[in-house]
């Protein structure tokens, strides 16, 4: 299971970047392709946090759709896997959006 690993790296960077405040909120953008399953870095969040700036902080996942962009057509296709054809019939496809695995945005609350 490695979204515990992915999940122990989003709190310390997010962590790193608080600077001692207290994170209330944390959003994600995870690509459907990425293979990070977003309910299991959900579920291990709250363990991951404890302890840390993080602790009771909101956790706010966005799943991104998989887009690819076909090499012979030109044309633009949602793609549920990461070897989907074009409706061409050609598979010679580049990977658009979907992989993403970012850090979207934290909130903090203010220092007194």
């Amino acid at each position: 299971m490695h979204e515990l690993a992915i999940t122990r790296n989003i709190v310390a960077i997010v962590g790193d970047a608080a600077q001692g405040r207290r994170v209330t909120r944390v959003t994600l953008e995870i690509g459907k392709l990425s293979g990070v399953m977003a309910d299991a870095v959900a579920f291990c969040f709250d363990v991951v946090a404890a302890e840390t700036p993080l602790a009771g902080a909101r956790l706010d996942i966005r799943q991104i759709d998989g887009l690819a962009r076909c090499r012979d057509c030109g044309e633009e296709f949602g793609a549920a896997t990461l070897f989907a054809p074009c409706r061409c019939g050609s598979r010679s496809c580049e990977r658009v959006a979907g992989e993403e695995l970012n850090i979207k945005a934290i909130e903090v609350e203010e220092a007194a």
